[in-house]
Protein backbone atom coordinates (compact mmCIF):
# COMPACT_ATOMS: atom_id res chain seq x y z
CA UNK A 1 0.00 0.00 0.00
CA UNK A 2 2.84 2.36 0.87
CA UNK A 3 4.55 1.77 -2.49
CA UNK A 4 1.35 2.69 -4.33
CA UNK A 5 1.14 6.01 -2.46
CA UNK A 6 4.82 6.72 -3.19
CA UNK A 7 4.32 5.81 -6.85
CA UNK A 8 1.26 8.08 -7.17
CA UNK A 9 3.17 10.89 -5.46
CA UNK A 10 6.04 10.47 -7.89
CA UNK A 11 3.70 10.51 -10.90
CA UNK A 12 1.94 13.63 -9.55
CA UNK A 13 5.24 15.44 -8.96
CA UNK A 14 6.49 14.45 -12.43
CA UNK A 15 3.27 15.71 -14.08
CA UNK A 16 3.51 18.98 -12.14
CA UNK A 17 7.14 19.51 -13.18
CA UNK A 18 6.39 18.72 -16.83
CA UNK A 19 3.49 21.20 -16.82
CA UNK A 20 5.67 23.89 -15.21
CA UNK A 21 8.43 23.30 -17.78
CA UNK A 22 5.96 23.52 -20.68
CA UNK A 23 4.50 26.76 -19.31
CA UNK A 24 7.99 28.22 -18.87
CA UNK A 25 8.99 27.35 -22.45
CA UNK A 26 5.78 28.84 -23.84
CA UNK A 27 6.36 32.08 -21.92
CA UNK A 28 9.81 32.63 -23.45
CA UNK A 29 9.88 35.41 -26.06
CA UNK A 30 10.21 34.23 -29.62
CA UNK A 31 12.91 35.72 -31.84
CA UNK A 32 11.71 38.74 -33.82
CA UNK A 33 10.45 37.86 -37.24
CA UNK A 34 12.48 39.50 -39.96
CA UNK A 35 10.41 40.88 -42.80
CA UNK A 36 13.31 42.20 -44.89
CA UNK A 37 16.30 40.14 -45.94
CA UNK A 38 19.13 40.82 -48.40
CA UNK A 39 19.27 37.78 -50.67
CA UNK A 40 21.54 38.84 -53.57
CA UNK A 41 23.42 41.65 -55.32
CA UNK A 42 22.50 43.17 -58.69
CA UNK A 43 25.10 44.89 -60.88
CA UNK A 44 27.41 44.93 -57.87
CA UNK A 45 25.71 48.09 -56.55
CA UNK A 46 22.14 47.12 -55.65
CA UNK A 47 20.90 44.80 -52.93
CA UNK A 48 18.06 42.45 -53.83
CA UNK A 49 15.70 42.62 -50.86
CA UNK A 50 13.14 39.94 -50.08
CA UNK A 51 10.09 41.20 -48.20
CA UNK A 52 7.59 38.97 -46.37
CA UNK A 53 4.41 40.82 -45.36
CA UNK A 54 2.55 39.60 -42.28
CA UNK A 55 0.13 36.75 -43.02
CA UNK A 56 1.22 36.59 -46.66
CA UNK A 57 1.76 33.46 -48.69
CA UNK A 58 4.41 34.91 -51.01
CA UNK A 59 7.60 36.91 -50.99
CA UNK A 60 8.08 40.26 -52.70
CA UNK A 61 11.42 41.40 -54.07
CA UNK A 62 12.79 44.86 -54.75
CA UNK A 63 16.11 46.57 -55.37
CA UNK A 64 17.84 48.88 -52.93
CA UNK A 65 20.44 50.80 -54.92
CA UNK A 66 23.00 53.16 -53.49
CA UNK A 67 23.97 56.13 -55.62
Amino acid sequence: MKTIIVFLGFISAFAFLMNAAANWLEAQPSPPEQKFEVVDRYNNRCDVIRYLPTNAARYYYFLDCKK
